[in-house]
């Protein structure tokens, strides 16, 4: 069993990276919280899959990770083209650049919370281009 959270989170990101939804439950728990929302692993999963329907290129670069148990930050980057409407923003397809700042809270060997911030200004200021 793996008890380092940065080793964990890494394969965490990789399974998202590999759209593996099926071992998603091996590192998010059954009743995960997103940003103060009882989602729920089945939640969760669905968030993701509406994320890639949305961003059909979307891939989890970690630019930054810290980890103190119980307790990983990371600040993921993103470089894509989202389909249509992404976070209410007509981006229809073209290249955006931004970043997302998130906090995870581990239980039992799994993420129990997330708090989540996406940097939105980042991708309207491209949109203005």
């Amino acid at each position: 069993m793996v008890t380092d959270l940065s080793t964990l989170y890494r394969s965490y990101i990789a399974c998202l990276n590999q759209r593996d939804w099926s071992r998603l439950g091996k590192f998010v728990h059954e009743d995960v919280v997103h940003n103060g929302a009882s989602v729920g692993l089945a939640g969760y999963r669905r968030m993701l899959e509406r994320d890639v329907a949305e961003i059909p290129d979307l891939v989890f670069h970690v630019e930054m990770l810290v980890s103190e148990a119980p307790y990983v930050a990371s600040r993921l980057i993103f470089d894509c083209r989202p389909a249509g409407t992404f976070l209410g923003l007509q981006v229809n397809g073209r290249r955006v650049r931004f970043a997302e700042h998130a906090t995870y809270a581990f239980r039992a060997g799994r993420i129990g919370e997330v708090w989540s911030l996406i940097d939105k200004a980042a991708i309207e200021a491209q949109l203005a281009l």
